[in-house]
């Protein structure tokens, strides 16, 4: 497979790779390319880093009690309602 098709086909696992959900042998496929591929260990690392970011910086929003009912109502999902 061409180097920059093996990126595009690696790539595409790229979030279940970072989140810890993807398939065992193909993490190790990536990990092997990874180790020669420049350009993909910088998207991984950028992925990363905006990921923590995005944990650690952004507060958690709170929906206001009368969206949250009418939504779940929508939704029917009333039962779980406060």
């Amino acid at each position: 497979m061409p180097h920059s098709e093996n990126c595009r086909h690696l790539l595409e696992s790229l979030s279940d790779y970072i989140d810890d959900e993807l398939q065992a042998e193909l993490c190790l496929a990536l990990e092997e390319h990874l180790a020669e591929c420049e350009n993909c260990r910088i998207v991984v690392d950028t992925l990363r880093k905006t990921v923590y970011l995005y944990h650690t910086s952004s507060p958690k929003p709170e929906m206001p009690q009368d969206v949250r009912q009418r939504l779940f109502q929508r939704l029917d999902l009333s039962e779980f309602i406060d």
